[in-house]
């Protein structure tokens, strides 16, 4: 069996593995996700939420992805068929291989390349040609108007998300995530973690991961009383499903970049315990419960109060935090080569 895992055969037998292995975690993880979303929101509103399907309603999610399965596809009249199909297959797709390079401890990443970050941000901005195929393939306005409102929405935060994480690069000097997690390894533990030194710049990146992944209060791409469900409005069944299950792929996402960023990823907060990937998962979890009341207790902002936001406020902050962090990675170089210098070494 060994000789065989040597022969490429074997190789691409490994990888196959490995890629199902996490594409069953994301899908798992989806499960749990829109059932814990649901019941967050259920338990602020001071109601039971799904009880029913399943224990405890574990299995409502499931329920819910079997009835649009069984639907029928309602494609309308005059759209672009293929790429009306195209459009959900395309942000569903874009979202799951964007966990390529996302590692979950030393060893546990389908690809450990060294612009790890730079293909998760490519990866990404593509997404929102889905959004766009969409709206544009379902020949009407309503669906038009939001996947303009949503493409206009998902580049201006993405510029402020780009610039935050350039930062955290500067600090680290790489764009591989294992190194940007070994470098958060010290011996203080959860105050050795990027989200001290990057203090402010951790409330930027998590309001733009919202506004990126279009969830309340900056949902304005389907807000119900204007646009009735934005550039979704003409899905149904399995598309529609698709679109959905990409938005929650693409929250998980944003879940583990905020912790391998900027809370040590794999990382243990407590010195002398063992790292562990239940530790990223943990702390994934957690930014996803913090995802989920922020859509409980928030109201929606108005267009322009997004546009202004990301554009007057945030874009401004993360320039000036990357010309900071820039300043002061050059005064720490500098001030290291004078040390050696004075000591004559």
């Amino acid at each position: 069996m060994a000789d065989f895992l040597n022969t490429p055969g074997g190789i691409a037998l490994i990888i196959v593995a490995q890629c199902l292995a996490v594409v069953a975690f994301v899908m798992i993880s989806l499960l749990f996700l829109v059932y814990g979303d649901r019941k967050v929101w259920a338990a602020v509103q001071m109601r039971r939420g799904p009880n029913v399907v399943g224990a405890w309603g574990l299995l409502q999610t499931v329920a819910d992805a079997l009835k649009y399965v069984v639907k029928e596809i309602v494609v309308p009249a005059g759209s672009d068929r293929t790429v009306f199909m195209l459009a959900p297959l395309t942000s569903f797709v874009l979202a799951l291989i964007a966990w390529a390079v996302i590692p979950f401890d030393d060893t546990w990443v389908l690809s450990d390349i060294n612009v790890a970050i730079l293909y998760v941000f490519a990866v990404s901005s593509l997404e929102v040609y889905g959004v766009i195929m969409g709206g544009w393939a379902s020949n009407s306005k309503y669906p038009f108007l939001g996947s303009l409102r949503s493409a206009a929405q998902m580049i201006s935060y993405e510029v402020s998300i780009g610039l935050i994480i350039i930062g955290v690069i500067i600090s680290t000097g790489s764009m591989n995530f294992g190194d940007i997690v070994r470098a958060q390894d010290g011996s203080y533990g959860f105050f050795s973690w990027y989200w001290l030194p990057h203090l402010p710049m951790v409330f930027l990146f998590f309001i733009s991961a919202l506004a990126e992944t279009n969830r309340p209060p900056f949902d304005l791409p389907e807000a119900e009383s204007e646009l009735v469900a934005g550039y979704q409005v003409e899905y149904s069944s399995t598309p529609f499903l698709l679109f959905m299950a990409g938005e929650y792929i693409a929250i998980f996402l944003m879940c583990a970049l905020t912790s391998l960023l900027f809370f040590g990823g794999w990382l243990s907060p407590i010195p002398g315990i063992p790292d562990s990937p239940l530790w990223m998962v943990g702390k994934m979890a957690f930014f996803f419960f913090l995802f989920a009341m922020v859509k409980a207790i928030t109201p929606r902002y108005r267009y322009d109060q997004l546009m202004r936001l990301g554009w007057k406020v945030f874009l401004p902050l993360s320039l000036v935090w990357v010309v900071v962090v820039s300043f002061l990675a050059k005064f720490e170089a500098f001030g290291g080569a004078y040390a050696r210098w004075a000591i004559g070494g």
